[in-house]
């Protein structure tokens, strides 16, 4: 058993064909389709995004200035690129999946110029929010904390003007992702 659940490929793997054998189970009163592919997808990889900003908000970026100088090397060096690899592709693949939901359903122009009503400005909204959040992750984050890091060269002085930046970016994702959330979750369409 130890050998099978520590292998995370081999468990990813699994959980997918239990998701299809429940998929197909149930076709009957839950469709297989495109659109339901598109939003389960979506719900995953909005989780690994939203998860693990508040990952960083709640657990590392605290922790950090309690960890002895000696054992920092561990989470800057292993821990913190990993989490920023599925981090930034988490935004980039829930945004993905959220225009492709919007683009299938057929109200994305609608949401994203407030031109719909009801439900598919709430929606609008939401993606708005989403929208500004990735654009964090890639275009301030990430290149903050490659510098942080030590991923791509940079002086002292400009790893100390990257850490603030990174910062304020991820308590300003932290405090968008709630109304994004009850916009995503309360629109409800489909």
């Amino acid at each position: 058993m130890a050998k099978l659940f520590g292998n995370l490929h081999l468990i990813l793997g699994i959980g997918l064909v239990a998701a299809i054998a429940v998929m197909l189970g149930f076709a009957d009163s839950a469709p297989v389709d495109g659109n339901s592919i598109f939003r389960w997808l979506h719900v995953f990889f909005g989780i690994v995004w939203i998860g693990l900003l508040y990952y960083l908000n709640f657990v590392q970026v605290p922790t950090m200035p309690k960890i002895p100088a000696e054992q920092k090397g561990a989470i800057t060096g292993h821990i913190a690129p990993k989490v920023f690899f599925f981090f930034r592709y988490g935004a980039l693949l829930t945004l993905i999946t959220g225009l492709g939901i919007s683009i299938i359903d057929g109200y994305g122009h609608a949401a994203l110029t407030f031109s719909g009503e009801g439900n598919v400005k709430l929606i609008g909204v939401g993606m708005w929010l989403a929208i500004i959040m990735a654009f964090n992750v890639w275009f301030i984050i990430w290149p903050a904390q490659k510098k942080i890091l030590g991923i791509v060269e940079a002086t002292a002085e400009e790893k100390a003007a990257a850490a603030p930046r990174a910062l304020i970016a991820s308590r300003t994702n932290l405090l968008l992702s709630l109304p994004m959330l009850y916009c995503m979750v309360s629109a409800n369409l489909g």
